[in-house]
């Protein structure tokens, strides 16, 4: 059966003007929630891991933005999604070569701009055949409520993945340190009781191996300077979005914990429930 629920929508677009035209038309449209706008490849990715939309409105050039639609999709191929979104390119260019080019890469439905009838309606009419098929795959997690070890066994899953996107081997001892400091500050350990508490949890995984907090801590950055040896920069640069000490080289141990706290805690809550509207400034 198909659901009422609406179609999660995210628009990667350089155009400001055509931004606002959209956004105002898809308010109109009761099957659709615009929940990202965004003119950046690489913002998108993160939306995109963020979000979970369950269709993609993408202007292949964004010639005023930032990256490409094409850099986009590559980006999206390589990252562990749970399911594929609907794809509907946008594009100033009609060749075959390039209609080829997206649909191996993975989009399903594409919209020359100039061509006999062009327009947003259209667009967005063409995902509505996609609907009942979007929820037969969408994860239950999305759209059901779930127990505390389900919730539990969902964010460890995905720290895991995390981390493997960096290249925080699972044969550290820092992997499973920075595993453990997450779990406590996430609130999943039931025998730990200051969340967000970075030297408290510290302690409390130190204690539980039986080793000094500062074992802890050089594990950790010891995992970490291996990852930002090995893991290609373009890799880190896609998966680690904020700035460090450039002098170091690296993250420290801090800066690292709490930047995956922060992101894991975003794809708790803002992944599970239903996503509240949020548009980027173009």
């Amino acid at each position: 059966m198909t659901s009422n629920k609406p179609i999660n929508l995210l628009l990667v677009e350089d155009d400001k003007i055509q931004c606002d035209i959209i956004k105002e038309y898809v308010q109109t449209r009761e099957e659709f929630k615009l929940i990202g706008i965004t003119n950046s490849s690489a913002e998108a990715i993160e939306i995109v891991k963020t979000y979970m939309p369950e269709a993609i409105i993408l202007d292949i050039e964004l010639k005023d933005g930032r990256g490409s639609g094409t850099e986009f999709l590559i980006n999206l191929k390589r990252i562990n999604l749970n399911f594929k979104p609907v794809i509907a390119v946008t594009t100033n260019i009609s060749t075959d070569l390039t209609y080829d080019m997206l649909h191996k890469n993975g989009v399903d439905i594409i919209f020359y701009k100039k061509q006999e009838g062009y327009s947003i309606e259209m667009v967005l009419n063409s995902l509505l055949p996609y609907r009942e098929t979007i929820y037969n795959v969408l994860p239950n997690e999305l759209i059901t409520t779930e127990t505390f070890q389900e919730k539990t066994d969902r964010i460890s899953n995905k720290i895991n993945i995390e981390l493997d996107y960096i290249g925080i081997s699972a044969d550290l001892k820092g992997r499973q340190y920075i595993y453990d400091v997450l779990i406590c500050m996430l609130g999943l350990d039931h025998n730990y009781n200051n969340e967000n508490e970075c030297e408290s949890a510290f302690y409390y995984v130190a204690k539980k191996y039986k080793v000094d907090k500062s074992s802890i801590s050089r594990a950790i950055q010891t995992s970490i300077n291996k990852a930002w040896r090995t893991t290609s920069p373009e890799e880190l640069k896609l998966h680690y979005t904020v700035r460090f000490n450039v002098n170091l080289g690296v993250p420290t141990v801090t800066e690292f914990i709490y930047f995956y706290l922060n992101k894991i805690k975003t794809l708790m809550w803002q992944q599970f429930h239903t996503p509240v509207a949020h548009f980027f400034v173009l």
